[in-house]
């Protein structure tokens, strides 16, 4: 499912790298192309359908680009295709690994550091309750708890002068976080860490994120497996001084958002970071996090990296761990030999860096 922009052109490499691993490997594959993203809405106002889901769920694996278009209000792409995708098959951990691709990392300590956040998908601030009301609603007034006490709040006041407000609302089920806790110690057992982080800002948003700490305590038991709390503003700055001190990472879905796009500069930008949206028992799907940066679309400027590290990630989860390290090291090859976009240095275009990767895999190195 390229989508827009130049997602396009990085599934496109991508593809041609999974025909490589094919043809080195037991590894198969009969890719169906989606026409889902801008280009369908503006012709016929489809986003999702539910002749979309239906036929996408009879796959193993989601391949997917990117999502965006200046034509189109900021959300309704986004909403209407990418979180729906994931509600829909409930693809409830986003798995976004971030390592130390030496030398792309930004930092002064050259300290080897390899964080697998897992961000929960379907919760949180995403799921999009909400609304806006004004001094002309029916009812403008709202109870909120403030320390031991419960205080009215009337919003249509002289107080607020009859100001229009909008709200979000963040939800977290006890399911969800415990689906979620299960995971994150189940995977945190098997790369061998000792401890789950979970990240937060509990001081605050004391009611979910107490209870999501609740949980995860219990779990932690369970599991056999340690836990350690970071609020996030803390996580941010810690990232920064010593991400070598992290594993296994779990966090909420708002904080997960910026906290992985923050560990993409770690390890050399946006065209480095590669995700999952998991499904356990079910469809997942695997992208690149870039946007669909029209800026550069069509131009050959785009890194493909972030998405053959995606195709990674889909080998693995099929059970092909082996064809996904070839992929991992074929990379790892570009880098220490300069072969990339100009993003990280480079002078190759992004079909060149494909057909680079492509060629490594194949058993060749120009």
């Amino acid at each position: 499912m390229p989508g827009d922009g130049i997602g396009k052109e990085v599934v496109a490499v991508g593809e041609r790298v999974l025909d490589a691993v094919s043809e080195i490997s037991s590894f198969s594959y009969d890719g169906e192309p989606f026409d889902i993203g801008s280009d369908r809405y503006l012709r016929t106002g489809e986003l999702l359908t539910d002749e979309d889901v239906s036929r996408l769920g009879k796959k193993d694996a989601v391949y997917f680009g990117a999502i965006g278009d200046p034509r189109i209000k900021p959300g309704v792409l986004e909403q209407g295709i990418l979180l729906k995708m994931r509600a829909v098959f409930d693809q409830y951990i986003n798995l976004r690994p971030v390592s130390s691709w030496f030398p792309l990392v930004p930092l002064k300590r050259e300290v080897p550091f390899d964080i697998h956040f897992l961000r929960e998908n379907t919760e949180d601030f995403y799921m999009g309750a909400g609304g806006t009301f004004g001094a002309g609603s029916p009812s403008a007034s709202v109870r909120v708890r403030r320390g031991m006490y419960d205080v009215d709040i009337d919003l249509k006041g002289s107080s607020t002068g009859g100001d229009d407000f909008a709200f979000e609302i963040g939800l977290l089920s006890r399911r969800g976080v415990e689906r979620f806790a299960d995971y994150a110690f189940g995977y945190a057992a098997a790369r061998g860490d000792e401890k789950v982080t979970l990240v937060d800002k509990a001081n605050v948003c004391t009611h979910i994120y107490g209870m999501q700490r609740e949980i995860f305590e219990q779990k932690s038991k369970e599991h056999g497996i340690g836990l350690e709390f970071m609020f996030v503003d803390a996580m941010a700055m810690a990232m920064i001084v010593r991400p070598e001190t992290f594993g296994t990472v779990a966090v909420p879905n708002l904080f997960g958002d910026i906290l992985t796009d923050l560990g993409a500069q770690l390890q050399g930008g946006l065209g480095m970071g590669a995700s999952g949206n998991i499904n356990p028992g079910g469809l997942s799907m695997f992208e690149p996090i870039h946007g669909s940066a029209p800026d550069i679309a069509g131009r050959g400027k785009a890194n493909p990296m972030a998405a053959v590290l995606a195709a990674q990630m889909l080998l693995e989860s099929l059970g092909h761990r082996e064809e996904g390290a070839i992929l991992r090291g074929a990379v790892r090859s570009c880098l220490d030999r300069g072969r990339t976009t100009p993003d990280l240095g480079g002078s190759l275009t992004t079909a060149e860096v494909g057909e680079e990767i492509r060629s490594i895999v194949l058993g060749g190195k120009r």
